[in-house]
């Protein structure tokens, strides 16, 4: 009995607390939901900003509770947190299954992998203590290529930790550099990084803005300013995008403006006007192809490409819609979701500066996929479709939920997408890589004035090369140093002319030795004597008195026996009965073999023609030995001649006795 009603009691408990739990979750967007009320009961939990996963889940934070959604609405599992999660802070991706999230003013480390284990799988990685000025998190960064987790502390500036919990560094918003004060420039006193930090996961850089609208770019691994950029001018309050492409945009919502800076200098290379935003932590999203688009209250979808040009969808006039979330990019890269919602009543205020918007009572929201940089539209949808309603009919009713927090869901189940998905590795190469090709492009605009204007400088550098080379051979000479230029000139002609009249003479005695038969030997004392004295003029001309132009051309072939390009011979009477022929054998030897060959014969002429007298009658006689003993004894080497004639020419004498008729002369 007792048995029984204590299963009565308990089955009763389990009722009342289901039934209290059902009535107190309800959605509070009667326009997402047809057909149930706003309020019931209290209304249902507030839920934070969501996070995609790569598996298709969806991570959003409730309370002291992190849940893991289906894309499909349904809860996979959830965590119960020790402190209660900042659900204005949607939680961040980490490596290896990790999530980084804020609760109670401290970053956490969730290891997904770790859930139903006997590990823990939170952590607390980061906490700053009590702080007397309201020292709390502003932001967190992850960078996954880095394991480093950057967080904003305001007041006390940016912390870089290390995944497994090591601090790389820290810093403020003021910091002397090469001698100066860097950051804040117009007040110091109440200046503090005031933006969540953003990360280029292509320039491993890091972005952040400060109280007086000066934008910073910080490098992971280190502290250090790259540079500050003063956007004060536009306003002190903006959100930063990177875009991994080379670019880096800046939204201004007060004044409606996106601006796309150089993320290596930080210079603004190009600003456009949007519509009106529904808060200032509107965003952009940067797809694969580098078109950044954003939404905006006016109805309208604007997306700009890298080089500033407009896309603007849809076409035709929004009338009374306005794009109020920020918008999702789809699982291939290519595409973005977006929500439109139709308002019973719109109204715009313009005026010289600003433009507002007033709207009331959501009829309806449309949910769209389309490519911002062609403009093609794969799928369209509003909340009474199919794939909404049955979101409705599934856990997310006993949350609080809104377009925002469908639109992820939407994402996630990749609802009319038929492009196909690709890693987060791939899509941060494609981007990168179109970085990499915007720096490479260095000249625009019209090619055949580049043409032009290169050819125009490379004839400039190569008449300056060639007057730089004169002057420098010319002013080197000491010659020219020491002596007056007037009379370095003349001196240098009056050379030149002696030089040309030794040619000339030399020429007429070389023709006049040639054309006789007998060569005497005062001809040939003369003839030399000319030879040395140019000789030495060439060599002050190459020296003394040179330009840099002047070139000593020696001719070995200079020396007598003349010789004019042909094989010659020479006879020189000595007897009444006895003549001498010399036979001259050119040969492609050096010019100083050939002239010490030469000076040989020249100075063993006398000694050969004794031992000719002599044994002229021998060799004559001597008609029955062969020929190679003849050609033993007609051959007569000079003592200065080297022993292999392989590297030479070859005087050969042949002596006969002369009758007075006739001399043998060989060619």
């Amino acid at each position: 009995m007792s048995t029984a009603l204590f299963l009565i009691f308990f089955l009763f408990i389990l009722a009342s607390q289901f039934c209290c739990s059902r009535s107190s979750w309800f959605p509070n967007y009667p326009h997402l939901f047809p057909g149930q009320e706003r309020f019931r009961n209290g209304g249902g939990d507030r839920i934070s900003k969501p996070l995609i996963g790569d598996s298709g889940r969806i991570y959003a934070c409730s309370e002291n509770t992190l849940f893991a959604f289906e894309n499909n609405g349904s809860i996979a599992w959830f965590l119960p947190l020790t402190f209660k999660c900042n659900v204005a802070k949607s939680p961040v991706h980490g490596d290896r299954g990790k999530i980084y999230l804020i609760a109670e003013n401290r970053v956490l480390e969730i290891d997904i992998m770790k859930i139903g284990t006997s590990e823990p799988a939170i952590q607390v990685l980061f906490d700053p203590g009590p702080g007397e000025r309201g020292d709390e998190i502003v932001g967190i960064a992850v960078s996954t290529l880095c394991s480093s987790v950057i967080i904003n502390v305001r007041n006390r500036g940016l912390f870089a930790y290390l995944m497994r919990g090591q601090l790389l560094w820290s810093t403020g918003p003021v910091m002397v550099q090469y001698g100066y004060r860097q950051g804040c420039w117009k007040n110091i006193s109440d200046c503090y990084f005031a933006s969540a930090p953003v990360i280029d996961q292509c320039e491993a850089s890091i972005y952040i803005s400060n109280t007086e609208g000066e934008l910073y770019s910080l490098s992971i691994r280190s502290s250090r300013f790259k540079w500050i950029q003063d956007l004060s001018s536009f306003d002190k309050v903006y959100t930063i995008t990177p875009g991994n492409n080379g670019l880096l945009y800046v939204t201004v919502p007060v004044k409606s403006l996106i601006l796309a800076l150089d993320v290596s200098s930080g210079n603004v290379l190009w600003q456009a006007s949007i519509g009106p935003l529904s808060s200032a932590e509107s965003s952009p999203v940067v797809d694969s192809y580098g078109w950044v688009t954003i939404g905006s209250l006016d109805g309208f979808l604007y997306s700009f490409s890298p080089t500033g040009t407009l896309n603007k969808f849809p076409k035709a006039d929004a009338l009374d819609s306005v794009i109020q979330f920020s918008i999702s990019l789809d699982c291939s890269g290519y595409a973005v979701y977006f929500c439109q919602t139709d308002m019973e009543q719109k109204v715009i205020h313009t005026n010289d500066q600003f433009t507002q918007v007033s709207a009331m009572k959501p009829k309806r929201s449309v949910f769209t996929l389309v490519v911002p940089s062609t403009g093609k539209i794969y799928w369209s949808e509003s909340n009474h479709g199919p794939f909404l309603s049955l979101l409705s009919k599934s856990d997310l009713q006993n949350f609080v939920v809104d377009e925002g927090m469908l639109l992820a869901f939407v994402t996630a189940s990749k609802i009319g997408n038929q492009l196909p998905c690709r890693s987060k590795a791939q899509k941060l190469a494609s981007s990168c890589s179109q970085g990499t090709s915007k720096r490479l492009s260095v000249y625009t605009g019209n090619r055949s004035s580049i043409y032009l204007f290169l050819l125009l400088e490379s004839i400039l550098l190569v008449v300056l090369a060639a007057v730089v080379r004169f002057c420098c051979v010319f002013w080197r000479k000491k010659k020219l140093q020491d002596q007056d230029l007037g009379r370095f000139l003349e001196k240098r002609r009056s050379l030149q002319l002696k030089k040309k009249e030794f040619d000339r003479t030399i020429t007429e005695l070389e023709q006049k030795a040639t054309e006789e038969a007998v060569a005497n030997e005062a001809t040939m004392e003369e003839l030399g004597e000319l030879v040395r004295e140019r000789q030495g003029i060439e060599r002050k001309l190459s020296t003394t008195y040179s330009l840099g132009r002047d070139e000593t051309v020696s001719d070995p072939n200079s020396v007598l026996p003349l010789y004019s390009g042909r094989t010659r011979s020479y006879s020189f009477q000595r007897a009444t009965k006895e003549s001498v022929t010399i036979f001259h054998t050119l040969s492609k030897t050096s010019s100083e073999e050939s002239s010490s060959e030469r000076d040989s014969v020249s100075d063993s002429e006398v000694e050969e023609e004794s031992v000719v007298k002599a044994k002229g009658k021998a060799a004559i006689g001597n008609e029955g030995s062969s020929d190679d003993e003849q050609l033993g004894r007609r051959y007569q080497r000079s003592p200065s001649e080297p022993v292999s004639s392989s590297k030479g020419y070859m005087d050969s004498l042949f002596v006969q006795q002369d009758t007075g008729e006739e001399n043998f002369h060989g060619a």
